[in-house]
């Protein structure tokens, strides 16, 4: 090789050099906040017009005679109230049915909604749940208060949801808990006292209700369409219904379990 060639390659040789460590020296700049929300905005609650919402209201009735609640032996806990409690399996009175989860199970379509930002919540008082079944959206905070002079173990037992299972002292700080899934219905026990039961219902909507002694329901708020309505007991199944309501609607829509033989 001849000294010119030499030259220009050691030449060409020098200006990749630089080339590599300009680009290795370069510092990548940080997306700016407003690329980083085009490229992963939040998820936004589809606009429902107020003006036009239906109101649907039901009574769950209990066909055939209720099971009498059977006592519960609490002694094993001298903090427990009395120590003599009652079960909550299946409550009747006059022909109606409590603690039955009524939900829009289907014709919400594509709709999206927001968590809301006030907590649901739970107490333990007298080695009881209290209510004995909550409805609540995922991603909604569930505040579990504890009334009693006694320790409890709350331990969901879901099957798609993050299994837990903690401890809270007597009248101690309430737990602070969440659900990120639709899941209904979801047990809950407690550890240390084997009776207390209760069942959480997680919905993707804001549209669910849980029917009171007097088997009354109300779901308000629903846009006008066609909806699968759910009705759910924890011993006596599921039913559903097909409703359609229109703007400003006041739909009624009953449901009626049968009573175990």
């Amino acid at each position: 090789m001849n000294r010119k060639k030499w030259l220009a390659l050691m030449a060409l040789c020098s200006f990749v050099l630089v080339l590599a460590l300009a680009g290795c020296g370069k510092k990548e700049e940080a997306p700016s906040e407003e690329a980083a929300s085009t490229a992963a905005p939040a998820a936004q609650a589809t606009p429902i017009d107020p003006a036009t919402v239906a109101t649907v209201t039901g009574i769950i009735k209990l066909d055939g005679a209720a099971p009498k609640a059977r006592k519960i032996d609490m002694s094993q806990d001298p903090a427990c109230s009395g120590g003599m409690g009652m079960t909550e399996t299946v409550v009747s009175e006059g022909g109606n049915l409590a603690n039955v989860f009524v939900y829009v199970k289907e014709g919400l379509g594509g709709r999206t909604f927001t968590a809301p930002t006030e907590a649901a919540t739970i107490d333990q008082h007298g080695c009881h749940y209290v209510p004995h079944v909550l409805g609540v959206m995922a991603g909604q905070t569930l505040k579990i208060l504890n009334s009693d002079p006694t320790t409890h173990n709350i331990h969901p037992s879901p099957k798609n949801n993050k299994e837990w299972n903690e401890s809270q002292a007597p009248k101690g700080a309430a737990l602070e808990k969440t659900f990120a899934r639709e899941e209904v219905l979801l047990p809950v026990k407690c550890n240390q006292h084997p009776w207390m039961k209760m069942y959480v219902g997680v919905v993707k909507s804001p549209f669910f209700s849980v029917s009171g002694k007097d088997g009354k329901f109300t779901i308000p708020g629903l846009p006008p369409g066609k909806y699968t309505l759910a009705a759910v007991h924890e011993t006596l199944g599921e039913q559903t219904m097909q409703i359609e309501v229109g703007a400003k609607e006041s739909k009624t829509a009953d449901f009626s379990f049968k009573a175990a033989q």
